[in-house]
């Protein structure tokens, strides 16, 4: 029998068997390895391969043999590989699967003898997932060259999402074996993390815990287990649609996160593979959790993270329906003081917490535009994210300090500790106290000098931050995040009904409309078949829609219909050439000439510019400042063009600093001539938003700062503490220095002179 394919002998139907099967002997009586010593054999025999083996995770991330069939038994409990280490600790750390005919060819292969394994050629392996976690890899081995097919691959890792679930229900290996305690427990602990929102919470730790335990897994009846899906789909709607309902008070603030996760919850494709998975002959729950763990596993090889981030609206998703199939309850109660301890969390499931007892979000993984984050920020909640170990370190009830400003937790905090933290909670409120009392007050400097501030936006949800910072517009509104949340291109309608209600929202304030700023490896139809090595710097962004101008000429068109009677604004971003500019320039006339042509009524003011971003654009300013109305400097992306340096990777980020001469003077002389030939010119990004840095940019002529709302308040105290006319002549003169930093010059000097920094 060996070497043979199973293909068109091994049917679902015998697929199912050997699942009830599988699930008659792990569920019977006796010790564990007797029973994953049957199962390995098992699956052998029907999937006519010579080996089985099962490899389990251990503490360390070491991947040991547990059970085989086909190989030395003297090699059970005795051979292990480090997760990467050979075929096996490869399919461990990339969680995905590998099917070779000749697995000794392969540079990956390591040989362990104590195996005997010398007579086996072909493999396949898959990732054996719980929870979202490696637990194990099952592999199959044969004698012969066995070119293996899809339909093994799914059949094996279906085999092997059986045995996964089975093997946590009975503790083959216990959760605390995994984590090794560090350090005196009693003793506080101090764990790192990147804080995605400011703030400080002192509460207990409740661990969030989504995932649903499967206790059944294997169905004898499709039929059944498909109006089962079907049902709870249709409840699930029904919640989401209660939630939006539910929400219209806070539309403003997340409505459209809600929006884009119903569209989630109505793919047909992500239904029509769980579907398929129950034919195979697993219940309703086991499906859903296979194909989520599929999902999973391949989008956390995809490089860019805002794909990745949708893993949390899927995870969502997915524990959700979960929860409706096994009858679970989602809504957790919370203690008065709650900090939130989770690997990830999606929207919805934050949004189940009664938000007046929590008081922090810890998370092991996360990124600022996950949507969790946006509606923690909404909801003022404190977030820190990437906290490794959190949930092996944290207990439940534990007391944690959470300072998201330090981007630190403390666990069992002394009472010192917590008095220092009380009194910092006290303080940031009297600050934020402060904060609004000057909202209504311009940005005025104390000799007279206006200062416009605008705000960063990206989803509906900011333009709330347009109303509580009261700001004088909104200097960058990213178009591309639509793009990124939703599983398919929005159509001109859909763009359009967003831009009007950004520019209903604004209320007569200006808007600048940012044109897609995206990578070829963020949209589905872009046609891009695999990862850049330098994405920040390839065909991303203006390259892009020039490329696609399909894409560029439905945004348009929507911006162009949206802001009828209205003041348009639009921005194209990642200009490095005026050549570039005119192209874009190009096929935006075209486009109002088509509007026009067909009955659109004009904007009433339209003003088109771009992005300074690429330091190739500084030695154009001549041609561009006669083509442009204004000019926007990106100080992000200009920051690491020009140091050459990924601001993405932290060993770099505190190695230049924007407080530099170089980049001082450089925008210094663009604002100059800027003002020269009377055209527009604003500082957006990062470096606007601090207060310090604002202050040396309003010395050295910027007059309109673009930042995230939560920034405009400093900003704005700061400037109405400062005088331009003793600022200017100490900044200016700095400018002839060489030094690679002023900030401590520049701090002392603002410190002398009353102002108050931090």
């Amino acid at each position: 029998m060996s070497g043979q394919s199973m293909t068109g002998t091994f049917s679902a139907g015998d697929l199912r068997r050997m699942l009830s099967r599988l699930r008659d002997v792990m569920a019977g009586v006796g010790a564990v390895q007797g029973r994953l010593d049957k199962v390995v054999a098992l699956i052998a025999q029907d999937l006519r391969a010579d080996v089985c083996s099962c490899y389990v995770m251990r503490a360390g991330e070491v991947l040991e043999l547990f059970a085989t069939y086909g190989l030395s038994q003297k090699a059970v409990h005795l051979t292990r590989l480090r997760v990467g280490e050979g075929l096996v600790g490869e399919i461990a750390a990339h969680a995905r699967p590998v099917a070779l005919a000749d697995a000794w060819s392969h540079p990956q292969f390591v040989y362990r003898p104590e195996t005997g394994e010398d007579f086996f050629r072909s493999l396949m392996g898959v990732p054996m997932i719980q929870a979202g976690r490696v637990i194990g890899v099952l592999v199959v081995q044969t004698k012969d060259e066995r070119p293996f097919n899809d339909w093994e691959v799914e059949t094996l890792e279906t085999v092997a999402m059986v045995i996964a679930e089975l093997m946590a229900a009975t503790q083959v290996v216990k959760r605390e074996e995994l984590f090794q305690s560090e350090g005196n427990a009693l003793l506080h602990v101090r764990l790192a993390g990147a804080p995605l929102h400011p703030g400080v919470g002192i509460g207990v730790a409740v661990m969030h815990k989504p995932h649903v335990r499967i206790g059944r897994i294997v169905s004898e009846d499709p039929v059944t287990e498909q109006y089962r899906l079907h049902t709870a789909l249709g409840t699930l709607r029904q919640e989401v649609d209660a939630m939006i309902d539910g929400s219209r008070a806070d539309a403003e603030a997340y409505g459209d996160i809600l929006e884009v996760y119903r569209m989630f919850a109505d793919d047909r494709g992500w239904i029509s593979r769980i579907s398929e998975v129950i034919a195979s002959g697993l219940t309703a729950e086991a499906a859903v959790q296979k194909v989520h763990d599929d999902t999973r596993a391949r989008m956390m090889q995809v490089n860019d993270p805002i794909l990745r981030e949708r893993l949390q609206d899927l995870d969502d998703l997915a524990n959700r329906l979960l929860g409706i199939l096994s009858g679970g309850h989602m809504r957790a109660e919370l203690p008065d003081n709650a900090i939130l301890v989770c690997r990830s969390i999606g929207p919805t499931e934050l949004l189940n917490y009664d938000r007046r007892k929590l008081k922090g979000l810890v998370m092991e993984e996360g990124s600022p535009t996950m949507h969790a984050a946006v509606v923690a920020k909404a909801l003022d909640i404190p977030v820190l994210a990437q906290v490794q170990g959190a949930l092996s370190r944290i207990d439940s009830l534990d007391l944690i300090v959470l300072d998201a400003n330090a981007g630190q937790i403390i666990l069992r905090p002394s009472d010192e500790v917590i008095d220092l933290y009380t009194a910092a909670v006290e303080a940031r409120a009297q600050q934020k106290e402060a904060y609004a009392a000057v909202r209504d007050l311009p940005a005025v400097t104390r000799d007279g000098v206006k200062v416009s501030l605008n705000i960063n936006a990206g989803f509906l949800l900011d333009m709330q931050g347009l109303i509580d910072s009261n700001a004088d517009g909104i200097g960058l509104y990213r178009t591309e995040m639509p793009f990124l949340a939703m599983p398919t291109l929005p159509d001109v309608n859909a763009q359009y009904a967003l831009y009007k209600q950004v520019i209903d929202g604004a209320k007569g304030k200006p808007v600048t409309f940012r044109t897609l700023d995206v990578g070829g490896d963020k949209i589905a139809a872009s046609s891009i078949t695999g990862p850049e090595d330098n994405p920040a710097m390839g065909w991303r962004s203006i390259r892009l829609t020039l490329d696609r101008p399909a894409l560029l000429r439905q945004q348009l068109r929507a911006m162009i219909k949206a802001t009828e009677g209205e003041t348009l604004r639009v921005m194209f971003p990642m200009i490095a050439s005026v050549a570039e500019f005119d192209a874009a320039h190009r096929i935006f006339n075209l486009e109002m000439e088509r509007h026009i042509r067909d009955g659109g009524r004009a904007p009433k003011t339209i003003k088109v510019g771009t992005m300074l971003e690429v330091p190739a654009l500084l030695w154009q300013l001549d041609a561009l400042v006669e083509r442009v109305d204004f000019i926007s400097i990106g100080t992000n992306d200009l920051m690491q063009f020009m140091f050459a340096a990924d601001r993405g990777n932290t060993r770099l980020a505190n190695r230049y600093d924007t407080l530099a001469t170089s980049v001082l003077r450089m925008i210094h002389s663009v604002v100059t001539h800027c003002k020269n030939t009377k055209v527009e010119v604003s500082v957006c990004g990062e470096m606007a938003g601090k207060p310090l840095d604002a202050l040396a940019l309003l010395a050295i002529g910027c007059r309109n700062l673009s930042m995230s709302a939560s920034t405009i308040g400093p900003v704005r105290a700061i400037i109405r503490s400062a005088s331009l006319s003793d600022l200017q002549p100490f900044v200016l003169d700095m400018l002839k220095s060489e030094d690679s930093s002023l900030r401590e010059r520049f701090r002392a000097f603002a410190r002398d002179r009353g102002i108050a920094v931090t």
